[in-house]
């Protein structure tokens, strides 16, 4: 299974914030700072703060925080939200299968997504950033030591 880039940037949004210390970094600071493109950050950040998992203040002051939602949002439930319902595979639509009445491959990979997904509920966007993961994401995006 692949995920969208936007899944895996919503989840690396929600991880970055996580280790924030205090600070607010804008949009654009985390979008460089993961090297995507600003317009791609903003559409999943507005998602997030959509979903309640961030807030974002605008101006002077403002910037990106995690909220306790988004701390202890399940991993799997950011995912689902983000990949959408769909299945795996296209069993229908301008061609359907012809074996859709009676394949069998339809039902094992959805069985499987949802072992997938199963196995990422357990976990919190806080589980994420524990050691040795949280300290890594605080020095990326930072200028080395001794350079302005």
């Amino acid at each position: 299974m692949r995920l969208l880039r936007s899944t895996d940037l919503a989840l690396r949004v929600l991880m970055r914030l996580a280790v924030a210390e205090g600070s607010s970094p804008t949009t654009r600071e985390v979008a460089e700072g993961m090297d995507v493109p600003y317009t791609h950050a903003a559409k999943v950040v507005a998602e997030l703060q959509h979903m309640g998992l961030l807030d974002a203040r605008r101006g002077r002051g403002g910037g990106l925080s995690l909220t306790g939602k988004g701390r202890t949002a399940s991993v799997g439930a950011v995912v689902r939200s983000f990949e959408g319902e769909g299945d795996v595979v296209e069993c229908e639509g301008a061609t359907p299968c012809p074996l859709n009445t009676a394949c069998r491959l339809r039902g094992a990979l959805r069985r499987a997504q949802e072992a997938f997904y199963a196995s990422l509920d357990p976990l919190t966007v806080g589980d994420m950033v524990a050691a040795p993961t949280g300290p890594l994401l605080l020095e990326i995006g930072r200028a080395p030591q001794g350079r302005s």
